[in-house]
């Protein structure tokens, strides 16, 4: 028994690069950052942060969604296999290539959400009515949608 499993949280370092295939196939490539945050041992000993770049290949239905929805800093949660392919340079020489070719993809970065449009301040010679009273006297955070704050990630893009 073997497996070929590839699990990666990063984000998305371009635009993906979409292209059409003669049998009307879609196929999608993406360069992919994970990153380890720096650390310190116990001995006092720093290690720095380091960034894993992949090449991430698309199919057909999940290179669609990948054209539609995702942009160059995003964050992604991603499921797939490892694929070794090899060529020849131009001087000759052998070169390989790991890829991940992905079979699911999960946005993690929120979608922007519109805010409704705040309710303004009673004029002067009127009363303020009696939602208008509610929403002064409730905290801010009850006022607002919830809008999931996520740490800076600090890669080189």
């Amino acid at each position: 028994m073997s497996v070929n499993k590839v699990i990666l949280i990063g984000r998305a370092g371009k635009d993906p690069d979409v292209r059409t295939l003669d049998g009307g196939a879609k196929v999608a490539s993406l360069s992919f950052a994970t990153t380890d945050k720096a650390y310190t041992l116990q001995n006092g000993t720093q290690v720095p942060e380091r960034t894993e770049w992949h090449n991430l290949i698309f199919w057909n239905k999940t290179a669609e969604i990948v054209e539609k929805y995702v942009h160059k800093g995003d964050k992604l949660y991603i499921e797939g296999k490892l694929r070794t392919r090899n060529y020849d340079d131009s001087k000759g020489v052998k070169r390989y290539i790991t890829e991940v070719f992905v079979d699911s993809i999960e946005m993690l970065t929120p979608k922007v959400q519109q805010q409704a449009a705040p309710v303004p301040p009673p004029l002067p010679t009127q009363q303020p009515t009696q939602r208008q009273q509610q929403q002064v006297q409730q905290p801010a955070y009850q006022q607002q949608p919830y809008q999931q704050i996520l740490p800076p990630d600090d890669l080189p893009f």
